[in-house]
């Protein structure tokens, strides 16, 4: 007997938990972090520690910019459950937590282990990099352009990439070159070969020369050449080539691999002459991929020499003049990774791009900025969509003038995505800044009346809580937004429930989108009014749906604290007389024992009765026939205030 008492015990402990968490999670989905926090402790508190309800912990915290305790409870879902069983996206939002905290090291650490489940094919159907690239991405200033995105209209059926300008000229490597020249057995094209064409600029846009090979014999060779960078003066440049020997034959090393090495063309009458090799090449290792700084002081560039932290990282090497460089320096672990980092690009604001596998990533190679080159402990930044996809993105280059950051520019950026002529394409991209302003009034939803003081909250789309104001006298919010973009508007004060919109932004610069929010008081008169607490047919508990009713109640005793209320219950006409009076008794009792279980006193409940059939709202009385709806209707609780002082 006492065993099955137990067994009674701990089921109704079960249920209750169950319960709890599913309160919890409406409260979560409806923003309510504060209100789902709160539930999700009393379950942790009787023992419950699912993956979900320390998940979800560390969310409502994240979702408020509280890192520290964000972090605690991924901490514990993944000391509990391990890193197998829990969804990448909460691992990355642990390591942003650690580095909120300036936990480097350990954040480090776990980004080594989210590195390896992001190429965990595996795991593919539980891993969505978009939603993860959010969380890193949405907070940068980038966030506020729009995008522009179209083919080149000079790519060709074979590979083309790393689009470069200088002047009025536009510089790229090809393998459309398919007279005479050898086949490349990698991907069965030409050997790749640079190409140029003139730009011409109109007000509103640009056209394009054709495609040329670049006429200095010297440059192009019967193997690759590819990746150029050109000095300031133009007249010097470098590029990327296969290595070769004095003889033009293709040179390997011992074990019959050829590599890439950088040279250095002059400019002589109009001719790239005089090509020489960088004294830091090697026939061991390759080097490539050459980008300048803006002063021309430093060249930035990609290597597999041994001593790197991956596959390929970047380099940079100081130009000391007369052919003369210093000794190249790894640009370490901020930016490379054990993967592959490659095509470095620097701006004229000194902002750094690459290409990098080896990181948070749409797809393979992703495209990302860093402002590393001005501030040593900066983090690197996904760029996102559109210049990133499932495949590989790689090669950028912008137009931004050092004192124009906040104008519009174009670019390229190559990518082998689908929707091109070739296997990689030369994409073009035109940006503008664009803010957008989200603002309204909060009023009563009775009556339309200016409602002062409410707490308006700005949510993004992964449910983080990006800006908050409290209205004035004059009911007032206003945010500054993002364009083309959608956002939820959540608005709370005491003694109201609260109201959300959503609302989306258009593309359209300084648009301002109006949006109001009517809040609906839950003080009546002599009643705390809710919307009505259903029951099941025939049932007496109180379901997750009512519970999230219910703390609306739960709120207004805790705003008042000297509040005194009696409960009344009414069923529908279904049933016994007698027996639909004691069942409405029962389903005030549980409704009072729901209140009380939140904290509030006894004796702040003066009486729960049940009133049965005898005040039917509509004309379902008995034998008359109608809806579960209509019946429905008459199962309901009210709340009336005898006292608060």
């Amino acid at each position: 007997m006492k065993s099955k008492f137990l067994i009674l015990i701990f089921a109704l402990s079960s249920t209750f938990m169950i319960a709890q968490e599913r309160l919890a999670d409406k409260f979560f989905s409806n923003y309510g972090y504060v209100k789902a926090t709160e539930l999700y402790q009393e379950v942790l508190k009787k023992g419950d520690t699912t993956l979900n309800v320390l998940t979800r912990l560390g969310d409502c915290y994240y979702n408020n910019s509280n890192s520290e305790k964000a972090a605690f409870w991924y901490a514990k879902a993944f000391d509990k459950y391990g890193q197998d069983k829990i969804s990448p996206e909460y691992m990355y939002k642990y390591i942003q937590s650690l580095r909120s905290q300036n936990e480097y090291e350990k954040a480090e650490d776990w980004m080594a282990k989210f590195m390896i489940v992001q190429n965990d094919d595996s795991r593919t159907e539980e891993y969505n990099p978009e939603n993860i690239v959010k969380y890193d991405y949405l907070n940068d200033a980038e966030r506020n352009r729009v995008v522009t995105l179209k083919p080149a209209a000079f790519n060709s059926a074979n590979s083309d990439f790393g689009a470069y300008i200088k002047d009025n000229m536009l510089y790229f490597a090809s393998a459309r070159n398919t007279e005479g020249n050898k086949i490349y057995g990698w991907n069965d094209e030409p050997f790749l070969d640079l190409y140029q064409l003139a730009i011409t600029r109109d007000q509103d846009s640009l056209s394009f020369g054709p495609a040329e090979l670049m006429p200095s014999e010297q440059v192009n060779s019967k193997y690759h050449e590819a990746s150029l960078a050109i000095t300031n003066d133009g007249k010097t440049m470098y590029f990327t080539r296969d290595n070769m020997s004095g003889s033009k034959r293709i040179d390997y090393d011992k074990k019959g691999t050829t590599h890439l090495k950088l040279y250095k063309a002059s400019l002589v009458e109009g001719q790239w002459e005089s090509i020489i090799e960088l004294p830091f090449n090697d026939i061991s290792y390759s080097n490539g991929h050459p980008a300048l700084s803006p002063d021309n002081k430093k060249l930035y560039f990609v290597s597999d020499r041994e001593g790197g932290f991956g596959n390929t990282d970047l380099y940079v090497v100081d130009i000391k003049g007369n052919d003369s460089y210093g000794e190249p320096q790894n640009l370490g672990a901020k930016i490379n990774t054990e993967g592959r980092e490659m095509f470095p690009y620097v701006s004229q604001d000194s902002t750094l791009y690459f290409s990098s596998d080896g990181r948070l990533n749409l797809g393979f190679l992703d495209i990302f900025k860093s402002n590393v080159l001005k501030d040593e402990t900066a983090e690197p930044l996904n760029l996102g969509a559109p210049y990133n996809s499932s495949y590989d993105d790689f090669a950028y280059f912008n137009t931004l003038p050092s004192d124009e950051k906040e104008t519009g520019y174009t670019g390229y950026f190559s990518s082998n995505r689908p929707g091109g002529n070739g296997s990689d394409d030369i994409y073009m991209f035109d940006t503008r800044i664009c803010y957008a302003t989200i603002k309204g009034f909060s009023r009563k939803s009775v009556d339309n009346t200016i409602l002062p003081g409410v707490t308006v909250q700005l949510i993004d789309e992964v449910g983080k809580v990006i800006s908050e104001v409290k209205t004035g006298v004059d009911g007032a919010y206003e945010f500054e937004a993002n364009c083309n973009y959608t956002y939820t508007v959540l608005g709370t004060i005491k003694d109201h429930k609260p109201d959300q919109i959503s609302v989306t932004t258009t593309n359209k610069t300084s648009e301002i989108e109006n949006a109001d929010l009517f809040l609906e008081p839950l003080i009546n008169d002599n009643q705390i009014v809710i919307n009505p607490i259903f029951f099941d047919f025939d049932k007496a508990e109180i379901r997750t749906d009512a519970q999230y009713e219910l703390e609306n109640i739960v709120d207004v005793l805790r705003a008042h604290p000297k509040m005194i209320i009696r409960i009344e219950s009414h069923t529908d006409s279904r049933g016994r007389d007698y027996y639909n009076m004691k069942l409405s008794d029962r389903r005030a009792k549980a409704t009072e024992d729901y209140i009380l279980s939140r904290g509030i006193a006894e004796d702040r409940v003066e009486s729960a009765i049940g009133f049965g059939e005898t005040q039917l709202l509509n004309e379902c009385s008995n034998d008359v026939k109608c809806t579960e709806e209509q019946h429905q209707l008459n199962r309901r609780s009210y709340f009336y205030i005898l006292k608060d002082e």
